[in-house]
């Protein structure tokens, strides 16, 4: 089958003008034309490459620069490339900039006609589908009034509704699937999985990664406008949250002491963050016992984990990490993405392990509390809870629960 949406090796990249440039007949009088001219250029797309299948959906993910929206404005038409080739086929749909072709003075009406036929429809086609596109837009009550009466929500709800009634054959969508409240966010969804089955080719740009797992087949990993990764969308994404949870987070020492008192040789514990959310207390338990200092291996651990946070937060993700002196990561563990409620005031989260099978050793527990894309780090304790583990000498990190077994063959004759 042919791909609905095939780019090659494209690249793309802008001007960089001086913060001193003037913006004045007069400045530029008293500068000169030479001061007009950019000083630099910024590559915002590096030979990317991929290809999009009809009924398939690519997600797009990486941080803010990436060169994401940059891409899908030039799959979508409204750039070009400097280099490399771009080739769609069929009616695109763009869900880049909803209402931005919309007009203030303008009642609802008359703004989706206008935009129906922009988008490649006939009159006649938009009038056949306008009770459509308002009812899902739920805006009976409110189309013929102008669209500056119109709240935000209001304009992006008649702008979405617009764009999916197009009936594209590929449907571009930048950070566009959080207009209204959650219901009328799940009716989005719905109707981009109902496009997607009839054969729709999705490109989706979003912030958001558990949404590329759950509605992307393939996903691409943009960093500084190259390709870091491209694949099945799972296994990107979880590339993704990985590179962008070690890079949020302060790193620990390599090396640590073996003296549980302390921290000598100058290497102090660290700790780092904004504390919109404050770790305030944590706690080492098991079998009765608190504020542990040393366990036998194969106990079990429980790690409480006490917060507070002065203003509401809207979720945070909190993680536990382990690791031995000699800098080898023994766990880590965190929160789901994305799954905690606001959080207000103060309270506990708790880790609870039911075995840690790590043989002799000092080891040190690590506690953070992050941003909900882990994106920002609000407080992160490092190497400030030392764990002293018994085992039984054998040199291997892991001591898993085992058994021995053997089965001897029969003698002669048997």
């Amino acid at each position: 089958m042919r791909d609905a949406v095939v780019v090659r090796s494209v690249s793309k990249s802008f001007r960089v003008y001086s913060p001193q440039r003037p913006w004045t007949f007069q400045e530029v009088a008293a500068a000169g034309l030479r001061r007009l001219r950019s000083t630099a250029r910024l590559r915002a797309l590096d030979d990317v490459s991929f290809g999009v299948r009809p009924g398939s959906m690519l997600g797009v993910v990486g941080q803010n620069g990436s060169g994401k929206s940059t891409l899908l404005k030039i799959v979508g038409g409204i750039m070009r490339p400097d280099a490399g080739q771009v080739e769609v086929s069929g009616r695109v749909g763009a869900l880049l900039d909803l209402g931005a072709g919309f007009h203030e003075e303008l009642t609802g009406r008359e703004n989706v006609l206008i935009n129906g036929v922009v988008g490649g429809l006939t009159r006649a086609e938009v009038m056949a589908r306008f009770d459509a596109i308002v009812a899902f837009a739920e805006l009976e009550d409110f189309i013929d009034q102008p669209l500056r009466t119109y709240s935000t929500g209001m304009r992006m709800r008649l702008a979405f509704a617009v764009a999916i009634h197009l009936e594209p054959d590929v449907l571009l969508v930048d950070e566009a699937l959080s207009v209204g409240d959650v219901a009328f966010q799940q009716k989005c969804l719905d109707r981009i999985a109902r496009l997607k089955l009839e054969g729709c080719a999705i490109l989706l740009v979003s912030h958001d990664s558990a949404l590329i797992s759950d509605l992307c087949d393939q996903a691409l990993w943009l960093r500084h406008g190259r390709t870091v990764a491209r694949g099945p969308a799972t296994e990107v994404v979880d590339r993704y949250v990985a590179d962008m949870h070690d890079a949020s987070r302060p790193h620990a020492p390599l090396a640590h002491p073996a003296d549980l008192a302390g921290v000598p040789d100058g290497v102090q514990p660290e700790r780092a963050g904004s504390r919109e959310v404050e770790i305030t207390s944590v706690r080492l338990r098991s079998a009765g016992r608190s504020d542990l200092k040393e366990i036998d291996s194969g106990a079990p651990l429980s790690i409480d984990i006490a917060f507070a946070a002065a203003a509401p937060v809207h979720s945070a993700i909190f993680q536990v990490y382990m690791f031995r002196r000699d800098g080898l990561v023994c766990l880590d563990l965190s929160t789901p993405v994305g799954g905690s409620d606001p959080i207000r005031g103060s309270g506990m989260v708790t880790l609870e392990i039911e075995r840690v099978d790590l043989n002799d050793g000092l080891y040190y527990v690590d506690v953070g509390a992050y941003a909900s894309d882990w994106g920002h780090v609000f407080d992160y304790h490092a190497a400030h809870y030392p764990l002293l583990i018994r085992g039984d000498g054998i040199r291997a990190v892991l001591r898993s629960p085992h058994r021995w077994r053997i089965r001897q063959a029969g003698g002669p004759g048997g």
